[in-house]
């Protein structure tokens, strides 16, 4: 995933295309014009997606390589230093392991580039050779028997990668805030961890027993992480070292320094597992704003998604939002919040229909993560609709857990129209490919569709709070979410999956009725062969409501007056996203 990357840039290029025509024809452009250029793009995105060539350099970074296959990693603990005026950082990170197989060619470390690794100890007094590939560092260790547990600290310093555009690419952010205070922070979904410090980058390795992070600021500053503050040290050159630790498994990319001005308050939620700890970091310019808005945005979002979802994953590491300078991002236990203290996305409605813009879009849609996305992780991130599909329908569920189920329709019916086609969901294993930015909204259509096909509400919040029960703290593929869904809605759901994952083809249904419209005749075009999503339609009277199981063969049903008015379009297509020929 990128989190946020393919999310909002939809709605960037759709108004870059507004400006430009704009700009050319100093009018605002007609639909067609819109259409076209949004068709260019497409094609162009589509062009570009089949022509890349993947190198080994993508191939290390996105497989597991023998060289990671040996050792699974148990536990960091990672020491920074940044270095504001200069942009400089400096520190180390102890990776705690355990030797899984008896194969040790050498052990993979990733750091990119500019940064650069300075030494490596294996359990604190054995110095390591390594030498360097690209972004991967080749670490010559001594055979070391199975199942035994070692430790390599990683020292290593540069001048980071700084993110030009927050958190739409990888790397540092160092700027003051509205007051000139030093403001800094990381973002690195996609770009991977590595980008900031040395681990195994690669999603389907979690350090299971946790991490800690250890930064060194100057005093004035606050350091806050992700879980519970566990240190705070004054050291005698005028800076402080604050520690924070994660009990539970993290994905590398989650881990993140949140350093600045920051002022925190706290309360306790009752939450359905008990007990729950709520911290706010904001800066102090900032902090009675925040008082009066995020508690009461949070306390809606937690209901939403415990109902929907089961109990918030992570207990025993609180729960924080982290104001910061980007729009927000999913660090467990520390979510990245940027959203101006506003509804919508920054004010806008992402729906367009009004819904969007009742709520706080990065408090829903970021926390909705610490269900589909940390405590439910995509092994590879050709998987990344695991993440970002069911997050973006956690916001379809938040409306309607407000403000009833005809509305989540409408707002789920609302963000189709973002949805560009332009290649397939799924990316290309192995390789750290996500797939396109439709994982967010077709995926989010896509689950409504299935979801509306079962035709049991209860059964399908069943089987959502059943995956973060069934696979708590676990790495999956998508292969596993999708076989599970089947199982437990005792319909085979997986050419659904293929239709809306892997093609960009909109599935048409096609009707064809007789003269008096008593009957009907319907099957599936445009589609994967096996295509079978059911349709269920309903009415006022529970006796008129309709559902048929269409194939790609034709199939006839005999229909009431009242049944043959539910068959339209626009009944249809409202929570299906497919295109209909009605004839």
């Amino acid at each position: 995933m990128k989190t946020l990357v393919n999310l909002f840039m939809v709605f960037f290029v759709g108004s870059a295309v507004h400006g430009q025509l704009h700009q050319q024809h100093n009018q605002q452009p007609n639909a067609d014009s819109v259409r076209a250029a949004r068709a260019r793009m497409v094609a162009a995105a589509t062009i570009t997606y089949k022509n890349r060539v993947f190198t080994r350099a993508d191939t290390l970074r996105g497989s597991i390589t023998a060289e990671r296959a040996w050792w699974d990693v148990l536990r960091y603990d990672i020491e920074i230093t940044p270095d504001f005026n200069q942009k400089f950082t400096a520190g180390s990170n102890l990776i705690t392991y355990q030797v899984t197989n008896i194969h040790q060619p050498a052990m993979q470390i990733d750091l990119q580039a500019p940064l650069v690794i300075d030494s490596i100890v294996l359990d604190a007094h054995i110095t390591l050779r390594f030498n360097k590939e690209g972004n991967a560092w080749h670490v010559y260790t001594p055979k070391q028997a199975l199942f035994s547990i070692h430790r390599v600290k990683v020292y290593f310093h540069g001048y980071p990668t700084i993110a030009a555009r927050p958190p739409w690419d990888g790397g540092w952010t160092f700027t003051k805030d509205p007051e000139g205070h030093p403001w800094m922070t990381v973002c690195c979904q996609g770009v991977g961890a590595s980008i900031w410090y040395p681990c195994k980058d690669h999603q389907s390795d979690e350090p299971d027993q946790g991490a800690t992070l250890s930064m060194r600021v100057p005093r004035g500053l606050v350091a806050v992480s992700n879980g519970h503050k566990i240190s705070e040290v004054q050291n005698q050159d005028g800076t402080i070292t604050t520690k924070w630790g994660v009990q539970n498994p993290i994905s590398n990319y989650c881990i993140i320094p949140y350093i600045g001005d920051y002022v925190s308050f706290s309360e306790v939620y009752p939450g359905q597992a008990g007990p729950l700890s709520l911290t706010y970091h904001v800066l102090k310019a900032d902090v009675q704003k925040a008082k009066a808005y995020m508690p009461f945005e949070v306390h809606h979002m937690l209901q939403s998604m415990e109902y929907w979802f089961g109990s918030y994953p992570f207990y025993k590491d609180g729960y924080q939002l982290v104001e910061v300078q980007h729009t927000g991002m999913e660090h467990q236990s520390a979510v990245a919040y940027g959203n101006w203290f506003a509804h919508g996305y920054r004010g806008k409605d992402l729906a367009g229909n009004g819904w969007g813009a009742k709520w706080d879009f990065i408090i829903v849609h970021e926390s909705g993560h610490e269900w589909f996305g940390n405590n439910i992780t995509s092994k590879d991130v050709a998987d990344m609709w695991v993440h970002e599909s069911f997050a973006n329908y956690s916001e379809t569920l938040y409306v309607e857990y407000r403000w009833g189920k005809q509305a989540g329709n409408q707002y789920n019916y609302g963000i189709r129209r973002n949805i560009k086609n332009d290649r397939p969901i799924l990316g290309r294993y192995g390789v750290n490919e996500s797939g396109s930015g439709d994982m967010y909204y077709k995926g989010s259509n896509m689950i409504h569709a299935i979801r509306h096909s079962m035709d049991n509400d209860s059964l399908f919040r069943n089987i959502l709070r059943g995956l973060n029960k069934h696979f708590y703290h676990q790495t999956v593929t998508g292969q596993q979410i999708e076989q599970y869904i089947c199982s437990k809605a005792a319909f085979d759901y997986l050419p659904v999956f293929k239709q809306y994952l892997a093609t960009t083809q909109i599935p048409t249904l096609s009707l064809r009725f007789n003269q008096d419209s008593s009957i009907v005749r319907y099957r599936w075009e445009n589609c994967v062969d096996s295509f079978n999503l059911p349709i269920a339609l309903h009415a006022t009277k529970p006796e008129i409501s309709l559902k048929i199981y269409p194939v790609t063969h034709w199939q006839t049903v005999h229909l009431s007056k009242a049944q043959r008015q539910l068959l339209n379009a626009d009944s249809i297509k409202f929570n299906y996203y497919i295109q209909t020929d009605i004839q």
